[in-house]
């Protein structure tokens, strides 16, 4: 049964709303993350429910059936792969190209995803860092942590990003903050939390906590 693109895409935001432990998100969560109204959210999970994608109950928060979590895996590995595509081979910057593959991620050829994958020698991370499924639908997180977990003295590598607003990303692009850059906190403000960062060893910025709250590191 084909899935409508608004279908598929509440439930690529189910299950990352749902996060590692498949807890339930409630019609709130999804009308925010939608920026549709709550009675709207409704009926999508209703016809949802109807096709077996989820477990819902009205006034009860909603989960993924374990058909909805392939669905759901589907779009994302197509969405990531898309991304790989458009800035390795079309030159597009991290910051271009999360709306168009949002437009691509739904074509549903499962031949041309598999091709894709080829063709870029099966890349395990998108451009922003999160972990691209594989043709079997393994979805594995990498255990990764926030900027802000760091101490003083510590070195860090940036693995990825939480916010991918395109605003976000020029931002960082600014500030020489990318994918693979070697970051040693300096220093941290006691007062707003912001933090003195040297990146790959050169020069030495403030960032604030807005920023270090959404960048995803490892340790060096």
């Amino acid at each position: 049964m084909q899935n409508s693109f608004t279908e598929e895409n509440y439930l690529k935001i189910i299950h990352s709303l749902s996060g590692r432990d498949g807890a339930e998100v409630s019609t709130n969560a999804l009308a925010e993350s939608t920026a549709t109204r709550a009675a709207s959210v409704t009926d999508m999970l209703r016809k949802l429910a109807e096709k077996g994608l989820i477990n819902y109950k009205k006034y009860q928060g909603v989960t993924l059936t374990e058909l909805g979590e392939k669905v759901a895996i589907k779009v994302i590995r197509k969405h990531r792969l898309w991304e790989v595509f458009l800035v390795e081979k079309l030159g597009f910057g991290w910051d271009e190209v999360h709306d168009i593959a949002e437009e691509l991620e739904h074509i549903p050829s499962e031949i041309l995803v598999e091709r894709l994958d080829i063709f870029l020698e099966h890349p395990r991370f998108d451009p922003h860092g999160d972990p691209i499924p594989d043709s079997k639908g393994n979805l594995t997180e990498p255990d990764y942590r926030i900027l802000t977990d760091a101490q003083v003295g510590e070195k860090v590598l940036m693995m990825g990003v939480l916010d991918h607003a395109p605003s976000f990303l020029q931002h960082l692009d600014r500030s020489g903050i990318t994918l693979g850059a070697v970051l040693e906190i300096k220093e941290i403000n006691e007062y707003d939390k912001s933090a003195s960062v040297q990146i790959n060893g050169g020069p030495t910025l403030f960032i604030s906590l807005e920023v270090s709250k959404n960048l995803l590191v490892q340790r060096r």
